[in-house]
């Protein structure tokens, strides 16, 4: 059984010993969740993009309809952001660090031709303000979602769903779990959420 989870949490060795500090900063983003980050502007999560037909599936999951504003948290090369605004016709920005993976973007959405429809920024994913966003999409890692999870419950609506391939977001029960494959029979869990009013 293959599993891109196990792969993406290989990768983090490559990042070296400043990855252990980011656990750490977790625990006072749980209760300042708009604080400065003494890494702020590098990369915390590797590139590890999801398969297309996993992109399609978090957006049913999310139930993207007309009028939803998407925010993908780690955009990559677009593909959340572009596949929302070509299938659903929706506005979806993309936040990413990476400006290789930026300038990638541009080239998809072009190509895509819904550069009326979606914006890719360059911004840590910890800083953005989530409270535009009707459904959030992420592929992170356990920590940095846990990090993410207070400023979804202070900035999003009640009624926005959030949707994180392959981890959860520790004692916040997800309202569903789903277990596919791939084309290539990798493993892949998907999470969705929906945010709940006076969530703290």
């Amino acid at each position: 059984m293959k599993s891109m989870k196990t792969f993406l949490i290989a990768g983090l060795f490559s990042f070296g010993i400043g990855m252990a500090g980011l656990l750490l900063q977790s625990l006072p983003a749980m209760a300042q969740p708009a604080q400065k980050y003494e890494d702020e502007g590098k990369k915390i999560v590797p590139y590890v993009p999801t398969p297309q037909e996993v992109v399609e599936r978090m957006l049913e999951l999310a139930q993207v309809k007309k009028g939803d504003v998407v925010y993908d948290l780690g955009s990559g090369d677009g593909r959340i952001v572009v596949t929302a605004a070509k299938k659903y016709g929706v506005r979806a920005i993309g936040f990413e660090i990476d400006p290789e993976r930026i300038k990638e973007s541009a080239e998809n959405i072009k190509k895509a031709g819904v550069g009326h429809l979606v914006e890719i920024r360059q911004q840590d994913i910890r800083t953005v303000d989530l409270s535009p966003a009707s459904v959030l999409t992420m592929y992170l890692l356990p920590e940095v979602n846990l990090m993410i999870r207070p400023n979804i419950w202070t900035q999003m609506k009640p009624g926005s769903r959030v949707v994180s391939h392959d981890f959860d977001m520790g004692d916040w029960k997800p309202l569903k779990k789903e277990n596919i494959k791939d084309g290539s029979s990798w493993d892949h869990t998907l999470y969705l959420w929906h945010v709940e009013a006076g969530k703290k």
